[in-house]
């Protein structure tokens, strides 16, 4: 059984930092794309940043320069380093692993169970 684990969130002051860990465990072949979304009180799930096994990054335009997503394959980790947070960074961060279960298989999306971030003014 595949699962993710996200840790780090918190309550922090504007202009503060936060680090979000998601770890992948179970039986798998190969994780392709990693990445973290968001889901802010009353509103849709959107993306944050994305990392792929080779190595490309995808940003927000609302958190470029400001957050910095990193991945360790070895510990199937992906982190998100949040620095100069705002108030409307407030969410529920979700970590997102599109994987291979085994070789012969279709890439499948798991997500993990989110980790609340509040932002306070």
């Amino acid at each position: 059984q595949v699962r993710l684990v996200e840790s780090g969130g918190g309550l922090v002051q504007a202009g503060g930092s936060l680090r979000l860990s998601c770890v992948t465990s179970g039986s798998i072949y190969s994780i392709r794309n990693m990445g973290w979304y968001r889901q802010g009180p009353g509103e849709q799930r959107e993306l944050v940043a994305t990392h792929s096994r080779d190595g490309n990054t995808n940003y927000a335009d609302s958190v470029k320069g400001r957050f910095t997503i990193s991945r360790d394959n070895a510990r199937n980790t992906v982190y998100l380093q949040m620095n100069s947070l705002k108030p409307e960074d407030t969410a529920v961060y979700f970590c997102n692993a599109n994987l291979y279960i085994t070789r012969w298989t279709d890439p499948v999306n798991f997500w993990g169970q989110g980790t609340q971030v509040t932002v306070s003014s």
